[in-house]
C-alpha cells in the first residue's frame, strides 16, 4: 500500500481557527476537484508506505499542536490514511485534516482516527465546481462526529445566495461550529473587504459564527 505524496515538512498554520499553531504538514498529490481559485500547484510527488511515511514524521522531535494531513484532498488516500492515523496515534499526535469535505464515504471510514476536521465549502459563484451542496450536507454529518470547523473562499464573483445557502447547511447540521472567510490571494483585499465585512454581519445575523481570516503564512512568507 503506497501513497503519493508531494511533501513533508513542519510549519505554522496559517489558515482558520488554529492560526499560528506549530504543525508537521504531509501534503498529499491529487484532488478531486479543480476549483478556479486553487492555490496549491503540485507538479512532483514520492511514494511512501505508511511505515515509511511514519519514519519520516518521527524525525521531527519538537512539540506540535497536530499533524496535518492536507493536499491536494487526503482522502482519496483513505486506505493509506488508516494505517498512518494509527501509527502517530500511538506515538502521541493529534491528527488535523484539511480537507474539500465532499468524499464523505472515505471520511466514514477514518473519523474515528480524527481529531479536527477543517472542512472546506465550495461556493459554486467562488470555485466555478458547480452544485456540491449535497456533497458538503453528507460529509458535514460525518464530521460533526469530531471538532469541526468550515472554511469558504470568497472571491469578487461570490454570489450572497451561496453564502445564504452554507449558513443554512451549518445552522441545520453543526450550529456550533465556525465558518471562516477566507479572501481570494489573488484578489485584492482593498476588493474584498466590504464584501467580507457584509458576509460575516450576514453570518452573525443567520446565527453562525463567522470570522475573516486571510492566508497569514502568505503574507508572513512561510510555507
Amino acid at each position: 500500500m503506497k501513497a503519493k505524496i508531494a511533501e513533508v515538512f513542519e510549519s505554522i498554520q496559517g489558515e482558520g481557527i488554529y492560526l499560528g499553531e506549530k504543525q508537521i504538514f504531509v501534503r498529499f498529490f491529487n484532488c478531486n476537484l479543480s476549483c478556479s481559485y486553487c492555490d496549491t500547484k503540485l507538479d512532483r510527488f514520492m511514494e511512501y508506505e505508511p511505515r515509511e511515511l511514519f519514519e519520516e514524521i518521527k524525525l521531527y522531535r519538537n512539540k506540535y499542536h497536530s499533524v496535518s494531513f492536507t493536499g491536494g484532498e487526503p482522502l482519496l488516500y483513505k486506505d493509506f490514511l488508516k494505517e498512518i492515523l494509527k501509527l502517530t496515534a500511538k506515538h502521541g499526535h493529534r491528527h488535523y485534516l484539511e480537507t474539500n469535505g465532499t468524499l464523505f464515504f472515505e471520511l466514514e471510514e477514518i473519523i474515528d482516527h480524527i481529531d479536527i476536521v477543517a472542512m472546506d465549502l465550495k461556493l459554486p459563484s467562488s470555485s466555478g465546481m458547480g452544485n456540491l451542496w449535497q456533497m458538503h450536507r453528507r460529509f458535514l454529518k460525518v464530521a460533526v462526529k469530531k471538532e469541526v470547523f468550515l472554511k469558504a473562499i470568497i472571491c469578487q464573483a461570490t454570489r450572497e445566495e451561496d453564502l445564504l445557502e452554507a449558513l443554512g447547511l451549518i445552522r441545520e447540521i453543526s450550529p456550533s461550529s465556525v465558518l471562516v472567510l477566507q479572501p481570494n490571494s489573488y484578489e485584492s483585499m482593498n476588493v474584498l473587504g466590504e464584501k467580507l465585512s457584509r458576509f460575516k454581519e450576514t453570518a452573525n445575523q443567520h446565527r453562525v459564527t463567522a470570522c475573516v481570516i486571510p492566508q497569514i503564512h502568505k503574507i508572513a512568507g512561510l510555507r
